[in-house]
């Protein structure tokens, strides 16, 4: 053992003095002692700040030359372990300097290494990303660690850190399938609604450009609401990165989405939350980034081709999609209702089923006034529709607003009730005439005619 400590202490002696080309040699001859040492230093020195070194010596070794990372392939093959096993413990050391160096490096190692990190290990790092982005880390003075609570700066360079592990897995195809696979765009999608600083909202963005390069995952990110989350950013921004990526965001979803549906559900969705206004005025401002101007010129044309064809259920379908309701012209309007009230059922019901979601989820009034009135006015031109709301648990939902803290809330819960019970009496009637209608001569009721 002591001779195996002196062999680790003498090669480190010899790297620490060794200038760049020196390395270089160092490592194309003794690539298995180097990551024996590394290895082994960092294993059994008990040291925090010794740790600490060995950490920021492999972090800047891996960084300087990309290939490197197979020396510790090599090694994990002959011990017949996997090349991140060695770092994945340390994600639950006390000391964060030790825990965030521990998690580059095996970004590191699983981005640029010629074997993909698979099963629980994945399953492992992801969450632990997940749970390090969640917003108890993103407020507040921070994690307790060994030295005590660190500070807010401190938390968000932290947290800055994560997400760049986060940035480097992503732009691997197969890595991108795992995060969605493990709800990942729910936890990016959290992260940009905490109204986080500049700089982590462009690397969440970042991770959404890097998944739109799928063309499979698109679909999913129109599920998990991307675009308001993107969109309310772009509203607000003041540094031109952070636009970039966002307007690079959405011409990738535009772009890759392999289906023809998808991509007309982002463009009404980016409507809806009012990007074109907002290209608009991006329009009127110099940049010298080509990239921002071509990405406008894109988004402008795309949007506005949708914009003609647009009709006024795809208006509502998007807007409902989208989870922002308000009082635009289609909800109060007579002859929506009339042409429209049976295409809610489609797609297995589809509309209906995030209406009375947003009944039961949404924090909003105005959201929920919105949709209590859609239920009713859905009852009033499709009587029949009474029993899929009721199927739903929608009848219960609007009944429980009925007593809602805010008026118009109330209001318009009371009238959906009142629509939804009218509709109950009208059924009978409807059932009794078709009754009626379609006896045959000779039937009771063509008697009673005939007399």
């Amino acid at each position: 053992l002591l001779n195996k400590r002196t062999e680790d202490c003498e090669f480190i002696k010899k790297f620490e003095v060794a200038n760049s080309e020196e390395k270089q040699v160092i490592l194309t001859n003794e690539g298995h002692q180097c990551a024996k040492t590394f290895l082994n230093l960092m294993a059994h020195i008990s040291k925090e700040q010794t740790v600490q070194y060995i950490l920021t010596l492999i972090d800047d070794t891996l960084q300087e030359n990309h290939q490197r990372v197979n020396i510790f392939f090599d090694y994990a093959k002959k011990t017949k372990n996997t090349a991140w096993s060695y770092f994945l413990p340390m994600l639950n050391r006390q000391d964060l300097f030790t825990v965030h160096m521990a998690a580059r490096i095996i970004a590191k190692l699983a981005a640029w290494g010629r074997d993909l990190m698979e099963g629980s290990d994945l399953n492992y790092y992801f969450n632990w990303i997940k749970s390090q982005l969640s917003s108890q880390n993103l407020h507040g003075t921070g994690p307790e660690t060994g030295a005590g609570t660190i500070s807010p700066s401190e938390s968000s360079q932290y947290v800055q850190c994560v997400a760049g592990c986060l940035q480097l897995m992503l732009r691997v195809n197969e890595y991108r399938f795992a995060w969605v696979e493990a709800d990942g765009v729910n936890c990016i999608t959290a992260v940009l609604s905490n109204k986080c600083g500049f700089q982590l909202q462009y690397q969440m963005i970042f991770c959404v450009w890097l998944l739109a390069f799928s063309p499979q995952l698109c679909e999913q990110l129109r599920r998990n609401n991307v675009v308001p989350a993107l969109s309310d950013i772009l509203q607000e921004s003041v540094k031109e990165k952070v636009t970039r990526i966002i307007l690079a965001a959405f011409r990738n979803l535009l772009e890759k989405s392999a289906e023809r549906e998808t991509r007309q559900e982002y463009a009404l969705a980016m409507i809806q939350c009012k990007v074109l206004k907002q290209l608009e005025n991006l329009e009127q401002q110099k940049y010298d980034d080509e990239d921002i101007t071509e990405d406008i010129k894109f988004l402008l044309e795309r949007l506005g081709e949708s914009v003609q064809d647009l009709s006024s259920f795809d208006e509502y379908s998007s807007e409902l999609k989208s989870g922002r309701l308000e009082w635009s012209p289609v909800h109060k309007s007579e002859k929506f209702w009339r042409e429209n009230a049976v295409r809610l059922n489609e797609k297995n019901y589809e509309l209906l089923k995030i209406l009375t979601r947003l009944l039961e989820v949404s924090d909003d009034p105005q959201v929920i006034a919105v949709a209590a009135h859609d239920i009713g006015e859905y009852v009033r031109h499709y009587p029949r529709g009474k029993r899929v709301i009721e199927q739903l648990g929608g009848k219960q939902l609007v009944m429980n607003h009925m007593h809602h803290e805010d008026q118009l809330v109330r209001y318009n819960a009371l009238l959906a009730v009142q629509k939804l019970m009218v509709h109950n009496w009208y059924e009978h009637i409807y059932s009794f005439v078709g009754v009626l209608f379609s006896a045959e001569p000779g039937s009771l009721t063509w008697s009673a005619k005939s007399s």
